[in-house]
């Protein structure tokens, strides 16, 4: 049972098939090394890479995740334009969006009740369905 930051990333990276490189590793840390879930953009990770002693460039996080996100390790999830949120929690469940802190977290999947979508239209085929509650405080 992997103990470390560094075994628990390795192991992440292993059970996608990924080679563990030294940045995939130093950023892979950064997003399971606790053993918790979290969201994150690229300037987050990138910054919480930077402030630990890692050096990767700003290029090479969005590039990272991105192989994270093709070895199914990460979930993307876009919020607002070009702005997206990576998740490491792969499963598919709604997020809550807080505008006043750009900030995104779970929201309840059993809470979640989608009765019906439309219709794909002709030649086409829903591949996945995206739900973010926007919030912003009262």
């Amino acid at each position: 049972m992997p103990s470390t930051p560094t075994e628990i990333a390795t192991e992440w990276l292993a059970h996608a098939d990924l080679r563990p490189t030294r940045q995939r590793l130093a950023l892979a840390e950064r997003l399971v090394g606790d053993g918790r879930h979290r969201h994150v953009t690229a300037e987050s990770l990138f910054e919480a890479a930077r402030a630990s002693g890692a050096e990767v460039s700003l290029a090479t996080v969005y590039n990272t995740l991105r192989t994270f996100c093709a070895a199914g390790l990460l979930q993307e999830v876009p919020v607002e334009g070009a702005k997206c949120y990576f998740d490491t929690n792969t499963h598919d469940h709604p997020h809550f969006y807080w505008e006043d802190e750009a900030r995104l977290t779970d929201a309840p999947a059993d809470e979640l009740v989608i009765t019906r979508l439309p219709r794909a239209p002709e030649g086409a085929e829903v591949a996945s369905v995206d739900v973010v509650i926007r919030l912003r405080r009262r």
